[in-house]
């Protein structure tokens, strides 16, 4: 972890990657809105209210992640090609522990 930020990787939709740093607390998307990250709409803010954060959490780190909430489970199952790693990046706030953190973007996301 350099300058003490987690970082982040997604893996954008042409297969490319694009590796962000963000303070402890900001949202995987909104470090990716601040990064530039292609994908990553965010329509609501972060607010709980879309799923154009929609966003599928590498396998390797989903178990590491907090249990998403009754109200981001109803957002999920509005976006498409739902997957059983898929999450909202709204909801995922880095910590020190998700420094390395890989995170797909998925090709129907607008």
């Amino acid at each position: 972890m350099e300058n003490g930020m987690p970082r982040v990787m997604y893996v954008l939709r042409d297969g490319s990657r694009q590796q962000v740093e963000a303070p402890p607390g900001v949202t995987v998307m909104k470090a990716a809105l601040d990064s530039g990250v292609v994908g990553i709409d965010a329509e609501c803010g972060g607010c709980l209210t879309c799923a154009t954060c929609h966003v599928y959490v590498d396998p390797d780190w989903v178990s590491r992640l907090a249990e998403p909430t009754e109200e981001e489970r109803i957002m999920v199952d509005c976006a498409i090609d739902v997957r059983p790693n898929s999450r909202l990046s709204c909801q995922i706030p880095l910590t020190d522990a998700l420094d390395g953190l890989v995170i797909e973007i998925p090709a129907t996301q607008t």
